[in-house]
């Protein structure tokens, strides 16, 4: 099965369902820019909204040990963080981690955050903190390889992220992150680790389509139209669009096409999916593109 780039690996509300007993998206054109598409948001899971009922009144009501009320205020953390409720999330695992000081899933988060904000050393001290607790956990060399990229710090990023892609070459997602941070360093050897990577990868995945379409396999009408194909359930097409869009930004943006990758990573944010990696960092590249695109006009207009 296909791994999406969700940034933890830890199923939510495991704890609370052992306690308590166990949207689509449409494309309305395929013309080549990207204010012709329209999005439909994916609204909340409502099952969200009744486990999160269910975890207040746990945290409200039961008496719990530290370690179950820690978990607990994770797994709160963990569906705040799903709807977009950064803030809320943020404050339930600082809370858990005052309760259990070693739990290295709300490290993972805090990290994450710090690297959305800007604030990249605390990231990698966040990073650093997850992967001294639990030496294996894979997405903690994903996110801080992502922390370290935005943080232009290159070559340490493709070190992580190489150790992350060791860990399972068949993903796309994985070769896909390596490659953007390995282009900064040498975009040509990039491009020839991708098409070698892309030898390993499953053609009936939905990520092959995304590397295809970097090594010019496949146009940027293909994959949309990939992306509608094999479909499991309602909110996957939503979730395929979130990505599609990211990496069709990214690559636009490589290309000197700073207004199509603007608008790309505007149709990323308005999928909702607010989990998805590409989701999280998405406002941290169209803030990059509005500087560019800024000070081009500026340049212009003293021209």
């Amino acid at each position: 099965m296909e791994c999406k780039l969700r940034t933890t690996i830890v199923a939510v509300v495991v704890g609370a369902s052992m306690m308590l007993s166990g949207c689509a998206a449409t494309l309305g054109s395929n013309d080549d820019t990207a204010g012709q598409m329209i999005v439909a948001p994916v609204m909340p899971d409502y099952k969200l909204e009744v486990t999160l009922a269910k975890l207040n009144e746990i945290l409200a009501t039961m008496e719990l040990t530290d370690e179950q009320r820690a978990r607990f205020h994770y797994d709160r953390g963990v569906i705040y963080d799903s709807v977009g409720l950064r803030l809320l999330g943020r404050i339930d695992f600082h809370q858990a981690l005052k309760l259990q000081p070693d739990l290295a899933d709300a490290y993972n988060f805090l990290g994450i955050y710090y690297t959305q904000e800007g604030e990249f050393d605390s990231a990698y001290e966040a990073f650093d903190g997850v992967l001294e607790l639990s030496p294996n956990y894979d997405y903690a060399f994903l996110n801080r390889g992502i922390a370290l990229y935005y943080g232009e710090r290159y070559q340490l990023a493709v070190s992580d992220m190489q150790a992350f892609y060791d860990r399972d070459p068949n993903d796309g997602y994985r070769v896909l992150w390596l490659y953007l941070m390995a282009s900064e360093v040498d975009k040509s050897n990039a491009l020839i680790d991708l098409a070698t990577q892309r030898k390993q990868l499953n053609n009936q995945q939905w990520s092959s389509v995304l590397v295809d379409f970097y090594l010019g396999k496949m146009s940027q009408e293909q994959v949309f139209s990939a992306a509608k194909v094999g479909l499991s359930q309602p909110k996957e097409y939503a979730e395929r669009l979130c990505e599609a869009y990211f990496y069709l930004a990214k690559h636009a943006a490589a290309n000197g096409q700073y207004q199509q990758a603007a608008n790309f990573y505007r149709l990323t944010l308005a999928t909702n999916i607010y989990d998805f990696v590409e989701h999280r960092y998405a406002r941290i590249e169209l803030a990059k593109m509005k500087n560019i695109i800024l000070q081009s006009s500026e340049l212009s207009s003293k021209s």
